[in-house]
């Protein structure tokens, strides 16, 4: 087992809450100055409240996020009809169904198999296991999406660290930051993908020619910034393993964790099933005529039942495992209060404004990039997407070539969900699991400077390298 870590400071000091009051009434104001209506006013202001909250107190999360969207209730800002609309209940289940999935395949065995596996092929050489688990996240994030892809690789750290008494916490924050870079590889890898495929008409291989090959290249840089990042981490786990050789304790056969074969084959079934279902979901839908996203959350759901069903004695523990009731009430009402904006007429002001900035393609891309880097930062940035969307639209009515900045609105999305804890699914879910099952609690101070680094560099990388091809634009 891993020695219990140190939990983070609990925060909560009177100094603090007196801090975050003096600066949601100094957005208030602000917020009341640029919109001059009351309700955009609130919708604004609980917004930046909520994500400021959550950043300074992350442990009361949920508490802050109850709060706000009673405050929108009870001032009318948003009725109860809508606000219940706006939790994305899909996205949840969907979570739910998946979380199922993950803890079966643990039970298997199978997170212990591919750890020894990867190790084995790594030739138990730390700074390559790590480049292996970069990979590996981005490759399932685009194959599959961000939310499963980070189930499924917190899972495989945990089970490594156990395996050599190592922290887990840098190397989770790790495969977070390569899953929101490989999100942004295919339309799958991310709900944003799809949704701009919808607008923007791009396709499957628009994907693949202009935003896969930048994004690796982007991937590489992150791989890099980890590696010198995680030094220390990588020597303390280099030494591990090498005792473990050394004294003979070491598993070196991926298969002697592995009590049942047949259940581990049986299993990794199971999941290569609702992948592929996942995959092709989009085109099923449209085969048989079903609404949007209607087989996505039933694949999920359908393969945690299959599951639950086939491990009847296990039913209750597999939904206890994986994603913790806190977080996906924190998405609930995250998703709810973001969805105000658009309700109240905020998102449609800011489109106004940002069609009056005519520039060149270059200038523009640049714009949207950064500004959905830091937006998504602040807000879940499937919310700011759909926000911006008109946005781009508008431009492109306007006569500016805007083929160039989709491509900046989905990268500059994706990666900027590094630059926060609630930057993307992917950052909430997996610090849930690492609460969980350590408990330690995440600090903005902690995340802030890796999550710089591991987002807006290799996002001015994938730019620099997407404005070079402007020529080659349609």
């Amino acid at each position: 087992m891993v020695k219990e870590l140190k939990k983070a400071e609990i925060p909560g000091t009177p100094r603090q809450f007196a801090i975050f009051a003096v600066i949601v009434v100094a957005v208030a104001f602000l917020c009341y100055w640029g919109l001059r209506d009351i309700h955009q006013t609130l919708a604004s202001a609980v917004c930046i409240a909520l994500v400021v909250g959550t950043l300074m107190f992350w442990r009361f999360r949920v508490a802050i996020a109850f709060i706000a969207i009673v405050v929108l209730l009870v001032t009318r800002t948003v009725d109860l009809g809508h606000a219940i609309e706006f939790m994305n209940l899909d996205v949840i289940v969907f979570l739910i169904g998946m979380a199922v999935i993950v803890a079966l395949l643990r039970d298997t065995g199978f997170f212990l198999w591919l750890g020894t596996k990867m190790i084995k092929l790594a030739k138990y050489e730390s700074r390559r296991i790590m480049i292996a688990l970069l990979f590996l996240s981005a490759v399932m994030a685009a194959c599959v999406d961000e939310v499963t892809s980070i189930l499924f690789m917190t899972a495989l750290v945990f089970e490594l660290c156990e395996r050599y008494k190592v922290n887990p916490v840098n190397y989770v924050i790790s495969v977070v930051l390569a899953t929101n870079i490989g999100s942004s590889w295919t339309v799958l890898g991310n709900p944003i993908g799809i949704l701009l495929a919808l607008r923007a008409g791009l396709t499957f291989e628009d994907f693949m020619r202009w935003s896969f090959p930048v994004s690796l290249i982007g991937l590489v840089c992150l791989v890099v910034i980890v590696l010198v990042w995680q030094r220390s981490d990588l020597k303390l786990l280099k030494t591990k393993i090498d005792a473990q050789l050394e004294s003979g304790t070491a598993t070196l056969d991926e298969w002697a964790e592995v009590r049942d074969k047949a259940f581990l084959k049986r299993g990794i079934a199971l999941f290569l099933g609702v992948v592929i279902f996942l995959a092709l979901h989009y085109r099923l839908e449209l085969l048989f005529g079903l609404g949007r996203d209607t087989l996505l959350v039933a694949t999920s759901i359908t393969g945690a039942g299959i599951a639950m069903l086939w491990k009847r004695d296990k039913a209750e523990e597999y939904l206890e495992r994986g994603v913790s009731r806190g977080t996906l009430v924190f998405f609930m009402f995250l998703f709810s209060v973001a969805g105000s904006l658009a309700y109240t007429g905020v998102t449609g002001k800011i489109a106004g404004v940002a069609t009056g900035l005519m520039a060149s393609p270059v200038l523009l891309t640049i714009i949207i990039a950064l500004g959905a880097a830091f937006g998504s930062a602040a807000l879940d940035n499937v919310v700011l997407v759909a926000a911006l969307i008109p946005v781009v639209q508008a431009l492109g009515a306007a006569g500016v070539s805007n083929f160039p900045i989709w491509w900046a609105l989905l990268q500059g999305a994706c990666y900027g969900g590094n630059i926060t804890m609630v930057g993307s699914t992917a950052n909430i879910v997996a610090l849930g699991m690492l609460e969980k099952r350590t408990g330690y609690r995440m600090t903005f101070r902690k995340w802030i400077l890796i999550g710089l680094a591991g987002g807006l560099l290799p996002l001015f990388v994938a730019q620099a390298l997407l404005l070079v091809q402007l020529p080659l634009m349609p």
